[in-house]
């Protein structure tokens, strides 16, 4: 079975505009709370759910970890976590926040994950900017990289159709596509990766991220 993962054509220029909007996001993050899950008690409720199914059963990594918010919280509950991110400039904000938490820089397309070595894996609102023919793939890699009863948690927004953005968090200039899912798709391709769906969120716009939905699965292998 072929298990490689396809590298998406945007990746270098979505890294570039991760890295130009780090400073503005953080602010974003510190001045209204969007993004914290200590803001949020729905978003905090999934994530000390999942705390405590992973919690000494083994390590878990924060796929798309940015400025190590999440990462962090988990830390704080007892859970082996450390984080990886796509931009560097994220990696340093996160590194400066959180000395005591582990950081690296890598893609989720090019993670090298051991077959059943995770108690959890996380992709929490980080896998949106995959494309549609990639994140079949990286869902795959999560699975066989999940010890029998790992689990996984993803949070993706909801929609029809893709988003492409020249701007964020405040005007800052990006390039990058949001692949927006309907919920049935996204459980469709967890359970074709050789999962068992779990919990489901749905959160309705308005909201703090707009529409979108919460998934908790597990590998019963």
């Amino acid at each position: 079975m072929d298990t490689a993962i396809p590298r998406p054509p945007d990746l270098d220029v979505v890294r570039e505009s991760y890295d130009r909007a780090a400073d503005a996001y953080v602010e974003m993050v510190t001045t209204t709370g969007l993004g914290d899950i200590r803001a949020h008690p729905w978003l905090r409720a999934a994530m000390d759910v999942f705390a405590d199914a992973v919690v000494g059963r083994g390590p878990v990594l924060d796929v798309g970890c940015g400025p190590g918010q999440v990462t962090a919280y988990l830390v704080e509950r007892g859970v082996d976590a450390s984080g990886v991110d796509l931009s560097p400039r994220m990696v340093e904000h996160a590194r400066r926040a959180y000395p005591h938490c582990r950081f690296e820089v890598g893609s989720s397309t090019e993670l090298d994950l051991a077959d059943g070595s995770f108690a959890g894996l996380m992709g929490w609102w980080s896998l949106f900017n995959l494309p549609r023919d990639v994140l079949p793939p990286v869902l795959a890699s999560f699975a066989r990289a999940l010890m029998p009863g790992g689990h996984l948690i993803v949070a993706f927004h909801v929609g029809d159709d893709d988003l492409v953005r020249t701007e964020a968090y405040g005007g800052v200039p990006v390039r990058w596509t949001t692949h927006r899912w309907r919920p049935e798709q996204l459980v469709a391709l967890i359970e074709h990766a050789g999962l068992q769906l779990v919990a489901e969120l749905r959160l309705p716009a308005p909201g703090p991220v707009g529409s979108g939905v919460v998934l908790v699965a597990r590998a019963d292998r």
